[in-house]
């Protein structure tokens, strides 16, 4: 617990700007999560849109800021100077949203592996996997590396191949998805098909056909050509064949059967490189692969 009085210097100052000044090493929407009922006035919680006012007795519970996730080891499949690739388990969080999540991620595993430069809950990470999805991921180890694979991806200079398991059996084998991503008003952590949203191409193969149970599934091969948030997910329900395990657009299963197969780019070290990952055990026990 830190305890401040405030001065005349402080007078009029936001609760959240005077939060970010005392503690610089932490993002203002980190701190924002102190405004939970950790940040005080003469012990009433305050918000972080609070002027401050000379006399004010200010205290703060911050014992959240100080924990760290539990280590967490993960397969790396390639590793040099400037990047790090590795095959990320399906259940795995890319990267945590704030500064009080203690769950071991992606971004926590690489922090020993980053130089000075970098810093941050989102440190060396340049683009991202769902939760449950598995696979290839690059990641950077330095601010230049991290720049020089951030722009690849916006500018689309990478290819990315992921396989899925898909309810039904899709007609036609293959196609190319093309419909507009939007964020969904009643639910903004989800998305979907909308004339307003982001356009977005997902390129699909059908590789086999089987049925389990008297179901049909299909398993598909998947480019996409845009990189919006779900949108796998979110094309592959808006046919009417969701990926199997997906229990926000379809239905919820033991595992979400979406695979992050490969990924090409060039690395840093100006060298084009592809990355493939192996599909985990529940996935190839699902579609009857040894």
């Amino acid at each position: 617990m830190r305890q401040f009085k405030l001065t005349e210097a402080d007078r009029g100052l936001r609760a959240d700007i005077f939060l970010s000044k005392q503690y610089p090493q932490y993002s203002r929407s980190s701190l924002e999560k102190l405004f939970d009922g950790r940040v005080t006035v003469s012990g009433q919680p305050i918000k972080s849109s609070y002027k401050m006012a000379p006399g004010n007795k200010l205290s703060i519970d911050d014992a959240q800021l100080g924990k760290q996730p539990p280590k967490i080891e993960l397969p790396v499949i390639y590793e040099d100077d400037d990047v790090l690739v590795i095959n990320k388990p399906g259940g795995v969080l890319t990267h945590s949203k704030g500064a009080f999540n203690s769950e071991a991620t992606v971004a926590s595993f690489i922090v020993p592996k980053l130089t000075n430069d970098l810093a941050g809950n989102r440190a060396g990470i340049v683009h991202r996997l769902d939760r449950h999805t598995s696979g290839i991921i690059i990641t950077a180890k330095n601010t230049a590396a991290q720049t020089w694979l951030q722009k690849q991806f916006s500018n689309r200079k990478t290819k990315k191949t992921y396989l899925a398991v898909a309810h039904g059996n899709l007609d036609p084998s293959a196609a190319i998805i093309d419909a507009p991503i939007a964020r969904s008003p009643k639910r903004p952590q989800t998305f979907y098909v909308n004339a307003g949203g982001k356009p977005s191409q997902t390129e699909y193969k059908m590789l086999k056909h089987f049925q389990m149970d008297s179901q049909d599934y299909s398993l598909v091969e998947l480019k996409p050509h845009t990189g919006r948030t779900h949108q796998l997910r979110v094309h592959l329900a808006y046919i009417n064949h969701p990926i199997v395990g997906d229990y926000v657009y379809g239905r919820e299963g033991q595992y979400m059967l979406l695979h992050a197969k490969s990924l090409e780019l060039t690395l840093p070290s100006r060298k084009r490189k592809v990355f493939e990952a192996p599909l985990p055990n529940y996935f190839t026990e699902f579609i009857g692969d040894e």
